[in-house]
Protein backbone atom coordinates (compact mmCIF):
# COMPACT_ATOMS: atom_id res chain seq x y z
CA UNK A 1 0.00 0.00 0.00
CA UNK A 2 1.31 3.31 -1.13
CA UNK A 3 1.64 5.55 2.33
CA UNK A 4 3.96 8.25 1.46
CA UNK A 5 6.13 9.73 -0.77
CA UNK A 6 9.55 10.76 -0.56
CA UNK A 7 11.33 13.40 -3.22
CA UNK A 8 15.05 14.48 -3.34
CA UNK A 9 14.90 18.07 -4.42
CA UNK A 10 18.08 19.22 -6.91
CA UNK A 11 17.52 17.42 -10.01
CA UNK A 12 13.73 15.85 -8.84
CA UNK A 13 11.96 18.93 -8.12
CA UNK A 14 13.64 21.33 -9.06
CA UNK A 15 16.78 21.87 -12.22
CA UNK A 16 19.27 23.66 -10.06
CA UNK A 17 22.17 20.74 -10.05
CA UNK A 18 24.19 23.18 -12.11
CA UNK A 19 24.08 26.39 -10.04
CA UNK A 20 25.44 24.39 -7.04
CA UNK A 21 28.43 24.00 -9.39
CA UNK A 22 28.52 27.35 -10.71
CA UNK A 23 28.42 28.45 -6.47
CA UNK A 24 30.62 25.82 -5.77
CA UNK A 25 33.37 26.75 -8.54
CA UNK A 26 33.01 30.71 -7.20
CA UNK A 27 34.34 29.87 -4.09
CA UNK A 28 36.93 27.36 -4.69
CA UNK A 29 38.25 29.81 -7.42
CA UNK A 30 40.02 31.91 -4.51
CA UNK A 31 41.83 28.67 -4.07
CA UNK A 32 42.70 27.84 -7.34
CA UNK A 33 40.60 25.54 -7.74
CA UNK A 34 37.76 24.12 -10.17
CA UNK A 35 35.11 21.55 -10.58
CA UNK A 36 34.50 19.99 -14.12
CA UNK A 37 30.96 19.37 -14.71
CA UNK A 38 31.95 16.14 -15.72
CA UNK A 39 33.78 15.30 -12.64
CA UNK A 40 30.59 16.90 -10.70
CA UNK A 41 28.18 14.94 -12.08
CA UNK A 42 30.48 11.78 -11.39
CA UNK A 43 31.64 12.46 -8.28
CA UNK A 44 29.74 15.00 -6.92
CA UNK A 45 26.37 15.30 -6.80
CA UNK A 46 25.04 13.19 -4.39
CA UNK A 47 26.85 14.68 -1.35
CA UNK A 48 26.62 17.60 1.26
CA UNK A 49 28.04 20.08 0.44
CA UNK A 50 30.24 19.68 3.93
CA UNK A 51 31.24 16.50 2.49
CA UNK A 52 31.98 17.81 -1.12
CA UNK A 53 34.52 20.10 0.31
CA UNK A 54 35.82 17.46 2.35
CA UNK A 55 36.57 14.86 -0.50
CA UNK A 56 38.23 18.21 -2.18
CA UNK A 57 40.79 17.95 0.57
CA UNK A 58 41.26 14.27 1.09
CA UNK A 59 42.24 14.31 -2.75
CA UNK A 60 44.56 16.89 -1.96
CA UNK A 61 42.75 19.33 -4.81
CA UNK A 62 41.88 21.99 -1.76
CA UNK A 63 44.48 22.55 0.36
CA UNK A 64 42.76 24.29 4.17
CA UNK A 65 42.46 22.95 7.13
CA UNK A 66 39.07 20.80 6.85
CA UNK A 67 37.86 22.91 9.90
CA UNK A 68 37.46 25.90 7.63
CA UNK A 69 34.73 23.76 5.50
CA UNK A 70 31.94 25.51 7.44
CA UNK A 71 32.98 28.70 6.53
CA UNK A 72 33.34 27.78 3.07
CA UNK A 73 29.79 26.32 2.97
CA UNK A 74 28.43 29.67 4.10
CA UNK A 75 30.09 31.37 1.20
CA UNK A 76 28.72 28.99 -1.42
CA UNK A 77 24.95 29.20 0.29
CA UNK A 78 24.80 32.59 -0.14
CA UNK A 79 26.16 32.71 -3.76
CA UNK A 80 22.98 29.55 -4.30
CA UNK A 81 21.15 32.04 -3.08
CA UNK A 82 21.38 34.64 -5.22
CA UNK A 83 21.36 32.24 -8.03
CA UNK A 84 18.87 30.68 -7.15
CA UNK A 85 16.67 33.52 -6.93
CA UNK A 86 17.38 35.06 -10.63
CA UNK A 87 18.10 30.90 -12.45
CA UNK A 88 16.53 28.63 -10.11
CA UNK A 89 13.55 26.51 -12.05
CA UNK A 90 10.94 24.15 -11.15
CA UNK A 91 11.01 20.85 -13.27
CA UNK A 92 8.21 20.66 -15.90
CA UNK A 93 5.44 18.56 -14.82
CA UNK A 94 6.60 18.40 -10.93
CA UNK A 95 3.64 20.70 -10.27
CA UNK A 96 1.26 18.62 -11.61
CA UNK A 97 2.47 15.63 -10.08
CA UNK A 98 2.61 16.82 -6.79
CA UNK A 99 -1.26 17.85 -7.02
CA UNK A 100 -2.02 14.38 -8.13
CA UNK A 101 -0.47 13.08 -5.09
CA UNK A 102 -2.41 15.50 -2.48
CA UNK A 103 -5.73 15.00 -4.72
CA UNK A 104 -5.27 10.93 -3.83
CA UNK A 105 -4.31 12.20 0.06
CA UNK A 106 -0.64 10.73 -0.56
CA UNK A 107 1.86 12.55 2.04
CA UNK A 108 4.80 14.20 0.08
CA UNK A 109 8.04 14.70 2.56
CA UNK A 110 11.72 15.67 1.15
CA UNK A 111 15.43 14.13 1.90
CA UNK A 112 17.84 16.48 0.35
CA UNK A 113 21.44 17.08 0.88
CA UNK A 114 20.62 20.66 0.04
CA UNK A 115 20.47 23.26 2.53
CA UNK A 116 17.18 24.11 4.34
CA UNK A 117 17.60 27.43 3.02
CA UNK A 118 18.50 26.78 -0.14
CA UNK A 119 15.35 24.21 -0.02
CA UNK A 120 12.52 26.93 1.32
CA UNK A 121 13.85 29.43 -0.84
CA UNK A 122 13.19 27.75 -4.11
CA UNK A 123 9.83 26.14 -2.76
CA UNK A 124 8.36 29.56 -1.30
CA UNK A 125 9.12 31.22 -4.51
CA UNK A 126 7.50 28.42 -6.86
CA UNK A 127 4.58 28.27 -3.95
CA UNK A 128 5.27 24.90 -3.24
CA UNK A 129 6.22 24.65 -0.13
CA UNK A 130 2.40 23.60 1.07
CA UNK A 131 2.58 20.13 -0.49
CA UNK A 132 5.29 18.63 1.61
CA UNK A 133 4.90 17.61 5.18
CA UNK A 134 8.53 17.47 6.35
CA UNK A 135 11.67 18.42 4.96
CA UNK A 136 14.92 17.00 5.48
CA UNK A 137 18.12 18.57 4.75
CA UNK A 138 21.71 18.21 4.75
CA UNK A 139 22.24 19.73 8.17
CA UNK A 140 19.89 17.74 9.99
CA UNK A 141 21.42 14.47 9.15
CA UNK A 142 25.32 13.45 10.52
CA UNK A 143 25.70 11.06 7.19
CA UNK A 144 24.80 12.00 4.04
CA UNK A 145 23.49 10.01 1.21
CA UNK A 146 24.62 6.83 0.63
CA UNK A 147 23.84 6.62 3.93
CA UNK A 148 19.63 5.92 4.72
CA UNK A 149 19.90 8.21 8.05
CA UNK A 150 18.14 11.44 5.69
CA UNK A 151 15.26 8.64 4.71
CA UNK A 152 14.93 7.35 8.25
CA UNK A 153 14.32 10.50 9.49
CA UNK A 154 11.47 11.54 7.35
CA UNK A 155 9.72 8.15 7.98
CA UNK A 156 10.07 9.29 11.33
CA UNK A 157 8.60 13.02 11.04
CA UNK A 158 6.09 11.65 8.96
CA UNK A 159 4.71 9.06 11.73
CA UNK A 160 5.03 12.15 14.42
CA UNK A 161 1.24 13.00 12.19
CA UNK A 162 -0.44 9.62 11.35
CA UNK A 163 -2.40 7.95 13.61
CA UNK A 164 -1.23 4.31 11.53
CA UNK A 165 2.35 4.15 11.18
CA UNK A 166 3.44 4.19 7.87
CA UNK A 167 6.45 1.30 7.42
CA UNK A 168 9.29 1.83 4.84
CA UNK A 169 7.55 -0.66 2.32
CA UNK A 170 4.96 1.74 1.84
CA UNK A 171 7.24 4.26 0.93
CA UNK A 172 8.70 5.69 -2.56
CA UNK A 173 11.66 7.60 -3.28
CA UNK A 174 11.95 9.87 -5.77
CA UNK A 175 15.87 10.23 -6.42
CA UNK A 176 17.90 11.48 -9.93
CA UNK A 177 21.78 9.85 -8.76
CA UNK A 178 22.57 6.35 -7.95
CA UNK A 179 23.99 7.49 -3.82
CA UNK A 180 19.99 8.35 -3.64
CA UNK A 181 18.93 5.51 -4.90
CA UNK A 182 21.32 3.32 -2.75
CA UNK A 183 19.79 5.24 0.56
CA UNK A 184 16.45 4.53 -0.36
CA UNK A 185 16.83 1.16 -0.67
CA UNK A 186 19.19 0.72 1.96
CA UNK A 187 16.28 2.42 4.40
CA UNK A 188 13.75 0.07 3.00
CA UNK A 189 11.82 2.15 0.56
CA UNK A 190 11.03 1.67 -3.22
CA UNK A 191 12.55 3.72 -5.72
CA UNK A 192 11.64 5.53 -8.82
CA UNK A 193 14.55 7.36 -10.84
CA UNK A 194 13.83 10.15 -13.01
CA UNK A 195 16.67 10.49 -15.49
CA UNK A 196 17.48 14.58 -15.29
CA UNK A 197 21.15 14.03 -14.20
CA UNK A 198 22.44 10.69 -15.07
CA UNK A 199 21.29 8.32 -17.96
CA UNK A 200 18.86 5.18 -17.43
CA UNK A 201 21.83 2.60 -17.45
CA UNK A 202 23.24 4.43 -14.46
CA UNK A 203 20.31 4.20 -12.77
CA UNK A 204 19.43 0.25 -13.07
CA UNK A 205 19.10 -0.17 -9.10
CA UNK A 206 16.22 1.52 -9.29
CA UNK A 207 12.45 0.03 -9.57
CA UNK A 208 11.19 2.36 -11.87
CA UNK A 209 12.87 4.52 -14.18
CA UNK A 210 11.32 7.43 -16.09
CA UNK A 211 12.33 10.41 -18.37
CA UNK A 212 10.04 12.62 -16.35
CA UNK A 213 7.21 12.69 -13.57
CA UNK A 214 4.11 13.13 -15.90
CA UNK A 215 4.69 9.65 -17.06
CA UNK A 216 3.64 8.33 -13.64
CA UNK A 217 0.12 8.19 -12.34
CA UNK A 218 -1.05 7.10 -8.65
CA UNK A 219 -2.02 3.35 -10.21
CA UNK A 220 1.52 2.86 -11.20
CA UNK A 221 2.62 4.16 -7.68
CA UNK A 222 0.17 1.87 -5.66
CA UNK A 223 1.30 -0.95 -7.72
CA UNK A 224 5.40 -0.27 -6.94
CA UNK A 225 3.72 -0.53 -3.23
CA UNK A 226 1.58 -3.58 -3.97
Amino acid sequence: MLRAVIFDFDGVITDSEILHLRAFNQVLAQHGVEISTKDYYKEYLGYTDVDCFKMLIQKGLLEIDEQKTKELVSRKNRIFNKLAKTEGQIIQGVRDFLQMLKNNNVPMAICSGALLAEIELILEQAKLRDFFEVIVSAEQVKKGKPNPEGFLLVLQKLNQSQEKSIEANECIAMEDSHWGLKAARAAGMHTVAVTNSYDANELSMAEKIVARLSELNINALQQLCS
